[in-house]
């Protein structure tokens, strides 16, 4: 079989959908490379800055493994802009959703929000609110998210830092994307649709 028989969902057997599963499980498992392939087109992605979002992305990223974060922070801070050519009004969503079954639901908080956060430090040149994520104050995730956008994020434009290649976080993407998390059931469950 290369193709399953059927035209409507409602009309697969069990055959069917046994053949799709491991065409799906090869394909989740081709993931890893797919994400460092996104990465790489983040070289074309908004101009204007002194360094590309490939760079802007890989300084973070290593800022933060030099920070001593773990390799969740890591791969937040790696990944927190992957979104940008495709969602530009909601790139941090789609990066929340992208890192969604790899991350605790604190990073997937802070990744899903730090584009508000990241706000405070140019909405004001503009004519937006600054203060716009004083919205979350409530959240217990508040004070982490300012801590990703100052250290991980808005100081990551400095085109004279030495930062890690894209190579040297390969092996960490490969690791990091090869299987999502199993044990956050009770933190959903804990932290609800606030998340």
């Amino acid at each position: 079989m290369d193709k399953v028989n059927f035209r409507k969902m409602e009309n697969g057997t069990a055959e069917d959908y046994a053949f799709l599963d491991k065409l799906e499980d090869k394909f989740k498992s081709d993931l890893p490379n797919r994400l460092i392939e996104a990465l790489k087109g983040l070289q074309n992605s908004i101009s204007g800055y002194q360094i590309n979002r490939l760079d802007h992305s890989l300084q973070g990223a290593t800022r933060a493994l030099r920070a001593g974060e773990d390799t969740e922070m890591i791969m937040a801070v790696l990944f927190h802009d992957i979104g940008d050519s495709l969602a530009p009004y909601s790139h941090s969503e789609m990066a929340a959703a992208l890192l969604r079954p790899f991350v605790s639901v604190k990073i997937y908080w802070i990744v899903k929000h730090h584009g508000v956060f990241q706000m405070y430090y140019y909405a004001h040149h503009c004519g937006g609110d600054r203060n716009a994520r004083e919205r979350f104050i409530d959240s217990p995730w508040y004070e982490d998210t300012i801590h990703f956008c100052h250290n991980y994020d808005q100081n990551c434009f400095d085109s004279d830092y030495d930062s890690k290649p894209l190579e040297f976080f390969i092996p960490m993407i490969r690791d990091f994307f090869a299987k999502p998390r199993a044990d956050d059931e009770e933190e959903l469950a804990r932290y609800g649709k606030g998340a």
